[in-house]
């Protein structure tokens, strides 16, 4: 059989592996493996992205949602969520000051709240546009219809995260309610990329159910799919949900996998997300000397940071913008990194196919 140090090898040939070689690398991974994959993961990072660090200022504009995943701590059936809605003012108003730190792309992200119509996002989206047309607006609204993202997409948002999840039906049953389909996941991440969007998934490591098949499930799916950002992050239950009693996702898991994305494609936007940063105090910094190249400071009000909680014990919940966003330039100095003020966008994009986004 293989090594997995071979693995790692063959995979930075070939941008792939077998279903059972993929399985024979995560499940033959320890410190050798992963300090060679690692190496082999900032060696492509480095040639295609150099040593930036994209800047994502995210917005977390509502916390209600319909939905009712386990997983959620907004989900609906949470009823000690303090919920609220942020007006186009407040949106604006964390535009403004994003601006001035130096974000160029604005992640607005929320439940599915039957609120905010598509005539609504259309405005908001309109509204940032026009205020900020050199910034990149990023839509994290969870499943809409296709017109609705085809609108949305011609009022000006170019890119849009929807996690998958995860591939696998059964563990996608695990984790949602009956009334909710991978199928309809699916087909919702294929229309936002007929339509034009940056795309991006992405799963949970470490979620209740999850085996080395799964996340095989999951890798082969990226690699099929293409996206243009992936983002993973360990599971952190929340103490109001069904899962509030299971263990956390490993760190270690976590970038050993972010590794291996980089591999599979290393155009690929990898955040080193928030929840990394939750697990351990230098979660991010792992995560980035893994292949990652996003980070995603929190340009909310503080007055609500608090009350959108998908998980327990999120990270930064108390500190200013300006305060997150110069926190981050000095822990990515100090292993190597600098905080670039652009855009970010994925490395395979076109001129053209930027002009038409």
């Amino acid at each position: 059989m293989i090594s997995p140090l071979s693995l790692v090898d063959k995979l930075r040939a070939n941008g792939t592996l077998s279903r059972s070689e993929f399985a024979c690398l995560i499940e033959g991974r320890n410190p050798q493996v992963a300090e060679r994959l690692f190496e082999r993961a900032q060696e492509v990072r480095h040639r295609v992205y150099g040593k930036d660090i994209f800047l994502r200022g995210l917005i977390e504009f509502t916390n209600h949602c319909k939905n009712d995943c386990l997983y959620c701590g907004i989900r609906k059936s949470n009823l000690e969520a303090d919920r609220y809605r942020l007006s186009l003012k407040e949106i604006l108003s964390c535009c403004e000051q994003g601006y001035e730190l130096g974000f160029r792309t604005f992640v607005l992200q929320g439940g599915e709240d039957p609120h905010y119509t598509d005539d609504r996002m259309v405005e908001i989206v309109k509204a940032i546009k026009n205020g900020y047309p050199d910034c990149a607006i990023t839509l994290s609204l969870g499943e809409r219809s296709r017109e609705s993202y085809r609108r949305l997409f011609a009022a000006g948002a170019e890119r849009y995260l929807l996690r998958h999840e995860t591939r696998n039906e059964a563990h996608y049953a695990k984790l949602h309610p009956a009334n909710m389909s991978l199928r309809a996941r699916l087909d919702c991440l294929q229309n936002l990329m007929d339509i034009g969007y940056q795309v991006g998934c992405g799963f949970m490591v470490g979620s209740p159910g999850q085996t080395t098949d799964c996340l095989v499930d999951d890798l082969l799916f990226i690699k099929e799919f293409k996206p243009h950002m992936v983002g993973i992050g360990p599971f952190i239950a929340h103490k109001d949900t069904p899962f509030a009693n299971e263990p956390s996702g490993a760190l270690e898991l976590t970038v050993f996998l972010l590794g291996i994305l980089r591999l599979i494609d290393p155009k690929l936007l990898l955040p080193a997300t928030t929840a990394l940063g939750t697990i351990s105090p230098t979660g991010r910094e792992k995560g980035v000397m893994a292949g990652a190249n996003v980070i995603m400071p929190n340009l909310s009000p503080v007055g609500v940071r608090n009350k959108y909680l998908l998980y327990d014990n999120k990270i930064c919940t108390g500190d200013e913008a300006a305060e997150c966003r110069f926190c981050i330039q000095r822990r990515m100095r100090d292993i190597g990194y600098d905080i670039a003020v652009t855009r970010g966008d994925y490395a395979g994009l076109t001129g053209e196919a930027r002009q038409a986004i």
